[in-house]
């Protein structure tokens, strides 16, 4: 029996899914399903049930996932510590965070991480804020990026960066003359927003309120690109970071417009579970997360190499899809 046979399986309790268990060990699907049935010809009986509300152990197979996860975790101990004495950093990492930071915000990072750990592979998942603190909890991931990190007795938050907020609107907008708007001159324009449960909506309706305005929202969506695309063709505007828009700013379909008051931001933050030993490849990938992020910025350039980086870079959304294609509707 392989160690690797026992990850997959627990990961298949631990998620209730066959495809992500396949996303997080970089297998297929049937390969998955092939090793759970070499499991069951091992020990000579059942070890998953199959039914509406997804996969669960048998009796025999909870039995075997207790001892698998201690197992496992004890043998990436030992992985950890001979890899540290090794000079090669290796391994994979499972990073959990929102669409509009995976997309707009992380790649130059991953392009330095990649250019000098060339060995590691990172499996880039997109999931609502409240699936990344419990997917840590879970450990079902290593590390979480999100904006506007909450405060967690179980999870360790290391500041990253700042985003700058800013005001877009179509081009035509009476609003598109200027450069710079007051948020008060901004009641009574229509909105396109975040949903009401996400961070960046909630401090968006903060600066709002603290300046007298109460906003009129004709629309709300999970995520950053369908609010984009409603701006621009004239829905409302909207307040969102400015590493999100730079793309649609530089082709002119969308006009972005400072705040007269100075300077509004997004504070967005690595965490990780407490407790929880990092592998070498984590703890590199953080220290270049880390190290002068605020040099780290996506020029023409990089936007460019994104593509040719995607063979080594596995993003997947909440369903364990690992094609390459992002399904906005599902997030954040």
């Amino acid at each position: 029996m392989h160690i690797e046979t026992l990850k997959v399986f627990c990961d298949i309790i631990e998620s209730g899914s066959f495809s992500y268990a396949a996303s997080q060990n970089f297998v297929t699907q049937s390969a998955v399903s092939q090793q759970v049935r070499s499991l069951e010809e091992k020990y000579d009986c059942r070890l998953i049930e199959r039914g509406r509300a997804g996969v669960k152990p048998t009796p025999a197979g909870q039995i075997l996932y207790t001892a698998s996860k201690e197992i496992v975790r004890r043998f990436m101990e030992l992985e950890n510590r001979l890899r540290e004495i090794g000079s090669v950093v290796a391994g994979s990492i499972r990073v959990g965070t929102v669409y509009s930071v995976g997309l707009h915000e992380l790649p130059p990072y991953l392009t330095e991480f990649l250019r000098n750990y060339p060995a590691v592979n990172v499996h880039l998942e997109y999931l609502r804020s409240n699936k990344i603190y419990e997917d840590l909890v879970e450990g079902k991931i290593d590390l979480g990026v999100v904006a506007y990190p909450a405060k967690r007795s179980q999870i360790v938050s290391i500041a990253f960066r700042h985003d700058e907020l800013v005001l877009v609107v179509p081009p035509d907008s009476q609003l598109a003359k200027h450069n710079k708007v007051s948020v008060g001159a901004l009641s009574g324009q229509k909105f396109v927003g975040y949903e009401r449960d996400i961070a960046t909506r909630k401090a968006s309706d903060r600066i709002l309120r603290d300046h007298g305005v109460k906003p009129q929202y004709v629309l709300e969506f999970d995520n950053i690109e369908t609010i984009k695309r409603a701006v621009e063709i004239g829905l409302g505007c909207a307040i969102v970071p400015r590493m999100t828009v730079e793309n649609e700013v530089s082709r002119g379909t969308l006009k972005m417009l400072e705040f007269s008051e100075g300077t509004f931001t997004r504070p967005l933050a690595i965490i990780y579970k407490r407790g929880r030993e990092l592998s070498p490849a984590v703890r590199k990938f953080i220290e270049v997360l880390t190290h002068n992020n605020g040099a780290a910025k996506p020029g023409r350039s990089e936007r460019a190499e994104r593509s040719s980086r995607s063979e080594r870079v596995e993003r997947a959304t909440p369903d364990g899809n690992r094609d390459g294609t992002e399904k906005v509707e599902k997030l954040a």
